[in-house]
């Protein structure tokens, strides 16, 4: 089984992908993350100048990047390793955020990440969120959402969650980050952002986790 979740930044489908991974006792995977992880290695290495991505660089060392999961048995939630090192806090950081939809948008860099994101639905019953999951991943999914909210609902989330992990944050540098991601998502000649024909629409502006969780259920459940 399948299920797939795209959405815009910061909406809500990661939350939600979790949830209905613990639920359903599904494998949950956070396709979001392993872009930030490729950006995290190239901010490390210096690939990213004055807001370029050097390009012949990155694909020169594409293959030495390795992105994993594994459960932190603190938070109970599932932690992002590039190359054996716990990252999970870095890749959430405003920095990465800023340079995440250049570096997602190369068309190398998504053809290696989708084939590692379809190995993992070979093996396994899996919850895939994401921007491109029902569309190019597994577009023969047998369940697919398409989450969004407001920008404003989403900055404000956005917002809060810096706030209670980092104690400082700015919502209008977030709201502004949010809408160049959601244009650069869109626009992009490879795997745009887009509902999938066939994909459920999920407006959480008005929702809470909870009643998102149960709305969903009540869609796979019919």
């Amino acid at each position: 089984m399948i299920i797939a979740i795209d959405g815009h930044s910061s909406c809500g489908k990661s939350t939600i992908a979790k949830a209905l991974a613990k639920r359903l006792g599904y494998t949950y995977v956070d396709t979001g993350a392993m872009y930030r992880a490729v950006t995290l290695f190239c901010q490390q290495n210096k690939f990213i100048q004055n807001g370029i991505v050097n390009e012949d660089a990155l694909k020169q060392h594409i293959g030495e990047i390795n992105i994993s999961f594994a459960l932190n048995k603190d938070t109970q939630q599932q932690d992002t390793y590039l190359n054996g090192v716990n990252v999970e806090k870095q890749i959430r950081s405003m920095e990465v955020a800023h340079d995440v939809s250049m570096v997602s948008k190369i068309g190398f860099v998504r053809k290696a990440m989708v084939e590692k994101q379809q190995k993992y639905g070979e093996s396994a019953d899996v919850v895939m969120d994401g921007r491109d999951i029902g569309t190019v991943v597994f577009p023969n999914a047998d369940y697919k959402f398409f989450v969004t909210a407001s920008p404003e609902v989403r900055a404000q989330r956005r917002y809060d969650e810096l706030m209670s992990k980092e104690g400082h944050a700015n919502y209008d540098e977030i709201l502004e980050n949010l809408k160049q991601r959601d244009f650069i998502d869109t626009t992009r000649a490879e795997s745009p952002l887009r509902q999938a024909d066939d994909a459920i629409l999920v407006d959480t502006s008005e929702m809470t986790r909870e009643g998102q969780l149960e709305w969903i259920l009540s869609k796979i459940q019919q």
